[in-house]
């Protein structure tokens, strides 16, 4: 009995594969392109087998390739039969997609328990589990709106908005580089830096102090739908009034936290500082920073999404030719739906970069802080 590992993720796959065979075909009978005897065969093996030899006794790195192939190649068989028979899946269809997601999911919890023992495996490791978790993601979503026959209009699939990324490169490309490399990155440097510098003067000058965070604190309700179109109307159509609107999402965050991170350092160092006759600039740069520093990147983390967000927000209310944002209110009165959900995708995954660059920063930079040794950003 000790060289079996029943887990209930593989029974159940186990008996979702069983209940399907009950169940064929795959799709209706009326589908223009169905399955063919020997592919769902093999896509019932592919399961079956998975899951039976995920109970044995089998080295974790061994288990986890078999229900990651078994499980992957399952999916794909299924979704590329479901192409062009979109509303035709039946019930055994949706099972088998069920017992692959299963057999994935223990998979990742396979992966889970292995300890890599070089620097380079650990880091392989955290990022393939999340990518896992991310494709299967889209491999339901792809399943349920092409098995289910859901609307284009309501809800593309997702192979349907990656062929609108991969024939729309260049119009995305302008559209980046008019939000993110122009609204977005100066409104975020001008933003984040003036927040910082009146912070530091806000923590040398007391009335400063008390009088901005309340300040800060009203200007952080403000809509930003309602800001959005008076910045359009000060400074323009083009990326001025989008940077504008940026500077004033990031800039009271900046602030809060980096007087929060200011007064973070204890009263201890601060008495050893004056017992060395240190300076106010001295305390500053070699005490009061350096503890304000997971505060002051917290702020740049927040302000990363909120920049474009507000960039993009602001585009509706007018912009040149380009822009996310005026991609997405131009594209959705067309019913273009597949644009729309590109330009979601381009910015989800520009926002990610953005946060994981500055995340990275902050590692890099705050090494010595529990939070960065304890392996969390």
């Amino acid at each position: 009995m000790n060289s079996i590992h029943l887990s209930w993720q593989g029974l159940l796959a186990l008996l979702f594969c069983l209940a399907s065979i009950t169940m064929l075909p795959l799709l209706a009978g009326d589908a223009v392109t169905p399955f063919t005897s020997g592919t769902t065969i093999f896509i019932l093996l592919l399961v079956a087998a998975a899951a039976v030899i995920s109970f044995g006794n089998l080295p974790p790195a061994v288990s986890a390739t078999v229900l990651f192939v078994c499980a992957h190649g399952a999916a794909w068989l299924l979704l590329s039969g479901i192409t062009g028979n979109e509303g035709k899946a039946r019930l055994s269809f949706f099972l088998l997609i069920a017992a692959a997601w299963l057999l994935a999911w223990r998979c990742v919890t396979v992966l889970c328990t292995i300890r890599p023992r070089s620097p380079a495996g650990n880091y392989g490791l955290r990022l393939l589990i999340p990518a896992i978790f991310g494709a299967w993601i889209l491999i339901i979503w792809e399943a349920a709106t092409r098995g289910a026959g859901i609307p284009f209009i309501l809800l593309p699939p997702p192979g349907a908005i990656g062929a609108r990324i991969a024939g729309s490169v260049s119009i995305l490309w302008t559209d980046v580089q008019q939000t993110i490399f122009r609204s977005v990155l100066i409104g975020y440097i001008i933003g984040c830096a003036s927040g910082f510098m009146v912070a530091i003067l806000a923590d040398r000058v007391t009335f400063l102090r008390h009088g901005l965070l309340p300040i800060g604190n009203l200007v952080s309700a403000l809509p930003i739908i309602g800001v959005a179109p008076i910045m359009v109307m000060w400074f323009g159509f083009d990326w001025q009034s989008k940077a504008a609107v940026v500077v004033i999402m990031t800039f009271f965050p900046m602030l809060v936290n980096t007087v929060a991170g200011l007064a973070a350092a204890g009263n201890m160092e601060r008495d050893l500082m004056r017992t060395y006759a240190s300076s106010y600039s001295q305390t500053l740069l070699k005490l009061r920073l350096p503890a304000a520093a997971p505060f002051i990147f917290n702020a740049l983390k927040i302000n990363s999404t909120l920049a474009l967000i507000g960039a993009i927000v602001a585009e509706f209310f007018g912009t040149p030719m380009s822009g996310m944002g005026f991609r997405i209110s131009t594209e959705i009165g067309r019913m273009n739906v597949d644009m729309v959900w590109a330009e979601i995708a381009v910015a989800a995954v520009a926002g990610s970069v953005f946060y994981g660059i500055v995340a990275i920063l902050e590692r890099m930079t705050t090494f010595w802080h529990p939070s960065i040794r304890g392996g969390q950003t």
